[in-house]
């Protein structure tokens, strides 16, 4: 029996999308939205963002809050899809006319 086992369903499967939404990001008086991904729960990778460790800047200085029923339905999934979705998220987003910052 080889030493190389094959991870769990549960240990790929660890990569969340989130959103965040953003207060007047602009100086416009317009809401907004930040997409991204994360290996981490998305509510550490917010408190992350807010306390400036790797953060996006746009969400340290007017990330709000999190929209878990934009993505919540989503996580958990493995890396190569939450790259994917990441990008469908913010475009989805974008088409429904809103200003989205992230979703590379």
């Amino acid at each position: 029996m080889s030493s190389m086992r094959r991870p769990s369903k549960a240990s790929r499967d660890h990569h969340s999308v989130y959103v965040v939404y953003l207060r007047n990001p602009k100086g416009d008086g317009k809401a907004g939205y930040y997409v991204g991904m994360t290996g981490l729960a998305p509510v550490q990778r917010f408190k992350n963002h807010k306390q400036g460790i790797k953060a996006a800047g746009v969400v340290k200085r007017c990330g709000e809050r999190l929209v878990p029923r934009l993505y919540a339905h989503l996580n958990p999934m493995p890396y190569a899809k939450a790259l994917e979705m990441e990008v469908a998220l913010a475009d989805s987003l974008r088409k429904r006319g809103f200003t989205v910052y992230g979703g590379h």
